[in-house]
């Protein structure tokens, strides 16, 4: 519980008064009558993002072909650019990020350039707790290599269904695995692994270990230099506000750099050689060796001024913000929804929590449809996951007293009871 708590909407108001981010509130678009709680599915639209979009268009529409070198924002090191950007976030030099592909696409590039098996050193290790999109991807991966996922994909168990224990995954790192993927962050119960403990123990096996960082990327600071991590990626539409379907990104640890790419392409090319039209590949000496195909400018755009604003606050700040905002949140249900079934099944400790709550109930699906009802939008994970995340950008403490508010109403009035308990076809 925080040290100073009072379930009060006065409390709240205090608490809003104080927060030296409360600035960058105005400068998203927040629908009146509406409280946003899934920042960490699709972060909201802001004025900058807007901005830069506009503007990019704009070069679009007054150089033609001539935008890729001239305009507001060219087109041609846009990737690069926004790399550098990302860099500091994710604790990186600047020539280690690039912004490009999608996160399965990435996921997909990197595996099948640091993936290797030989000998009887042929297994992936990952959990049963991560995203679908990346077992599929491994699984791929293993098949294109004749080797059968059944056998050769190793899914850490976790011990209650919310969390992974790191000891588990280090006890899994055998003289078999030629590769570990795992998420920096749960995306269901919002815990945090120990990235820096892992890496150390892969490469003391002499394991390639890489990160899904999707639910962590703009919550939490990452070292990812310092802990010798040798690749991670993820999207740029959940907490750092890319908008739908923005242009996902990867870190490589330098020390790869003269590694060539598992899947080459012409955006991967050194700068000065890419127009040469050769048919030899020459790679450029960064993370951008990894590009494969012509950059989605316009998917990119909106990234440029939400960045802007990342650099303004600090992810220090941000990740302050966001422990406090999650810690409000789990006091006020633990005063507030005492008795109506709720669990909380996200980390306590700060070091373990990310920057969402995972809120279970066995009427969490029906629960989710009367909360949209009375204007709050959050996030439903089957089987019974509430998923609320207050972002720190743009959520105020007050806004969380008022979902709390109204999920007690929702319960002690029994609204959800008119509503099915399955999910939409989007959850």
């Amino acid at each position: 519980m925080m040290s100073e708590f009072l379930p009060t909407l006065e409390f709240a108001k205090q608490l809003d008064e104080k927060d030296t981010l409360s600035r960058f509130r105005e400068e998203f678009y927040l629908k009146p009558g509406t409280i946003y709680m899934d920042g960490n599915s699709l972060g909201l639209l802001s004025k900058r993002a807007e901005k830069t979009l506009l503007e990019t268009l704009e070069d679009w529409k007054q150089y033609g072909i001539d935008g890729w070198t001239q305009g507001k924002h060219p087109w041609f090191f846009m990737s690069e650019e926004l790399g550098k950007k990302l860099a500091p976030l994710v604790g990186a030099s600047e020539e280690e990020v690039i912004v490009t592909g999608s996160t399965t696409v990435n996921l997909h590039q990197l595996v099948s350039t640091f993936y290797k098996p030989e000998g009887k050193r042929t297994k992936i290790l990952a959990d049963e707790l991560n995203f679908p999109s990346d077992i599929y991807a491994l699984q791929s991966q293993l098949r294109l290599h004749g080797l059968d996922p059944d056998t050769h994909l190793i899914r850490v168990k976790s011990r209650d269904g919310r969390y992974l224990d790191e000891e588990d995954l280090i006890q899994a790192m055998t003289d078999e695995v030629a590769l570990v993927v795992l998420p920096t962050i749960l995306y269901r119960s919002g815990q945090i692994l120990d990235m820096k403990r892992l890496t150390e123990a892969a490469h003391k096996k002499g394991i390639i270990i890489g990160f899904d960082a999707c639910h962590s990327a703009g919550s939490i600071p990452h070292y990812f230099s310092e802990w010798d991590v040798d690749f991670a990626f993820w999207c740029n539409y959940k907490h750092l506000n890319g908008g739908p379907g923005a242009v996902g990104a990867l870190f490589v640890n330098r020390k790869h750099f003269n590694q060539l790419p598992g899947m080459t392409g012409w955006f991967g090319s050194n700068k000065e050689k890419q127009f040469d039209m050769e048919h030899t590949f020459t790679p450029a000496n960064s993370a951008g060796a990894f590009q494969i195909g012509t950059p989605h400018v316009l998917s990119l755009a909106p990234l440029i001024g939400s960045l802007d604003m990342f650099h303004e606050a600090g992810i220090e700040c941000i990740r302050e913000k966001s422990l406090k905002l999650t810690q409000y949140l789990m006091d006020l249900i633990e005063t507030e929804l005492a008795g109506m079934g709720f669990y909380i099944g996200s980390p306590r400790e700060e070091e373990r929590r990310g920057g969402h709550v995972s809120l279970e109930h066995e009427e969490a699906a029906r629960i989710c449809k009367s909360l949209k009802e009375n204007g709050v939008i959050p996030d439903f994970r089957a089987p019974n996951i509430i998923r609320l995340a207050p972002v720190a950008l743009y959520t105020s403490y007050q806004e969380v007293w008022e979902v709390v508010q109204i999920l007690k109403t929702i319960m002690t009035e029994k609204q959800y009871e008119k509503f099915k308990n399955e999910r939409e076809v989007v959850a």
